[in-house]
């Protein structure tokens, strides 16, 4: 909100929701089931797509995520080959027996 310069009251207002309902969900105070349509009102009031909030609430991927950002793109690729070599490394291991077993 600090970067859009926007108040509680403002997103409030914006929104239709009560003060309270806002802070509530910036600081989780009363962490509980809302109703969708005020996230979407919330979510939209910021600017962001309808389902943002819920997805946070959900700890699912956010809409804000550029699939098509080459950066992301390599961390992607680098995760995968680091994933390849633990798998390879992991089975030589296997073979030669040198695991993390005691001695």
């Amino acid at each position: 909100m600090a970067e859009i310069d926007m108040t509680q009251a403002d997103l409030a207002a914006r929104a239709g929701v009560a003060l309270m309902t806002v802070r509530e969900l910036q600081q989780n105070l009363q962490p509980r089931r809302r109703n969708p349509r005020t996230l979407a009102a919330v979510s939209e009031a910021l600017g962001w797509p309808g389902d943002q909030i819920a997805r946070i609430l959900e700890g699912q991927p956010t809409a804000d995520v550029d699939q098509d950002d080459p950066v992301l793109a390599e961390l992607d690729a680098v995760k995968a080959d680091l994933t390849a070599i633990y798998r390879r490394l992991d089975a030589i291991e296997r073979r030669l027996g040198t695991g993390d077993e005691p001695s």
